[in-house]
């Protein structure tokens, strides 16, 4: 999958559309926004990494590169800044040093930044990959389809009944827990208060599996207040986009 690399920059529009066809013709999905607040947040959940090209309006954006800093930490994405020496050292007044993950003095050589830049996006798919999802459902074609969709991005254990998933987490602790809120014997919600009552396993997120989504039924789903929830009924891009927008933004975006 290509990254997403959103170019912020004012006034150098003949640079950062050679940088953006460039990036382009080595894989990566690039567009450039004006230093602006709200542009930014617009592109966010589409965005991979953030690449500052600086120019004289880093003089007069702190509060972009504050903005920039925080959602870079929140979402856990990299943040690069090319400039001249006078506007880098403007950019790490405000942004810690901690905070960037490149550095490129101008002039700079257009194939080290290209490499850098794939290095970091190499990275941070190593780093999703890293998660680990327990699936918990009765049901073995959904379970081997929601591996399947998933296991591409994720580690996947799968198991098929709420005691296997307690007895997994005895002894492991998975980053997210996608549990089934329909099954026989134990159904989902008991699971769910097994689960919150072990120590070591009580902060880890749980989001619901569900087949109904009526009113009624998603009220009493988060009434338990889980994570979130997903609609059984939901395609493959669907499912996989909001499981990448949780880890990247711990926060759940509603399934309906």
């Amino acid at each position: 999958m290509a990254s997403n690399i959103l170019i912020i920059s004012h006034g150098a529009a003949f640079m950062t559309n050679a940088l953006v066809n460039n990036l382009r013709k080595n894989g990566f999905s690039a567009e450039v926004v004006e230093p602006d607040i709200k542009m930014i947040g617009q592109k966010r959940k589409d965005t991979d990494i953030y690449l500052m090209y600086a120019g004289e309006f880093v003089f007069d954006a702190a509060d972009v590169l504050v903005y920039l800093k925080d959602i870079c930490a929140e979402d856990e994405k990299p943040f690069c800044i090319v400039g001249y020496d006078k506007e880098l050292t403007e950019i790490k007044d405000t942004v810690p040093q901690k905070f960037i993950s490149g550095e490129f003095k101008r002039p700079f050589d257009m194939k080290d930044l290209t490499a850098s830049l794939s290095a970091l996006a190499a990275a941070d798919e190593e780093r999703k990959k890293g998660r680990h999802i327990l699936l918990v459902d009765d049901d073995p074609t959904f379970l081997k389809m929601m591996q399947d969709w998933l296991s591409m991005k994720y580690n996947i254990t799968s198991v098929r009944s709420g005691m296997q998933a307690i007895t997994y987490i005895a002894t492991h602790k998975p980053d997210l827990i996608l549990l089934d809120y329909d099954m026989p014997i134990t159904p989902g919600p008991q699971v769910m208060e097994m689960i919150r009552s072990e120590h070591n396993a009580a902060e880890i997120p749980i989001i619901f599996l569900t087949g109904k989504s009526d009113k009624e039924s998603v009220i009493r789903v988060m009434a338990l207040k889980p994570q979130g929830y997903l609609l059984k009924s939901m395609n493959k891009e669907e499912i996989v986009e909001a499981v990448d927008h949780f880890f990247d933004t711990k926060k759940w975006k509603s399934a309906t």
